[in-house]
């Protein structure tokens, strides 16, 4: 269960530091990685690409890690996240990732879950739920 953190620790340091701290030892071959709001990445070629690209449109400016689940070939991590782009949007949110493991103890499936940070009591002031009026995020 340690090196499964230390490797979960690692994926999330290179985002904070930007730099590919050694993708080809965290991830199989042929890794699918789903991201909460919808792309979805085959392979580690295809993973270097996202990764280096969005590095030049935005910024990682937290990924901390709440806790750790494990069972069998599986890891749940919760954890907080936030980020902001070059064109000044910043995001915001709880998440947990879904990580199965090879038996050589790298990722060979990712698939993330984002929760809203801004929540509310839709009932607080009635029996009938009063919802905001904006648009729901992307999750």
């Amino acid at each position: 269960m340690e090196q499964r953190e230390a490797t979960i620790r690692l994926w999330f340091d290179m985002w904070l530091k930007k730099a590919d701290l050694g993708m080809a030892g965290i991830f199989s071959d042929d890794v699918v990685y789903i991201e909460s709001w919808g792309p979805e990445y085959h392979g580690i070629p295809k993973i270097k690409l996202w990764f280096d690209e969005w590095n030049t449109r935005g910024t990682v400016l937290r990924w901390e890690i709440k806790q750790f689940f494990h069972k069998e070939d599986q890891t749940i991590v919760e954890w907080y996240f936030k980020n902001a782009m070059l064109d000044g949007a910043v995001e915001a949110f709880d998440g947990i990732s879904l990580i199965k493991w090879m038996p050589d103890g790298k990722i060979s499936f990712l698939k993330e879950f984002g929760c809203n940070e801004n929540r509310y009591d839709p009932y607080q002031d009635s029996t009938s739920p009063q919802f905001r009026n904006e648009k729901a995020l992307w999750f």
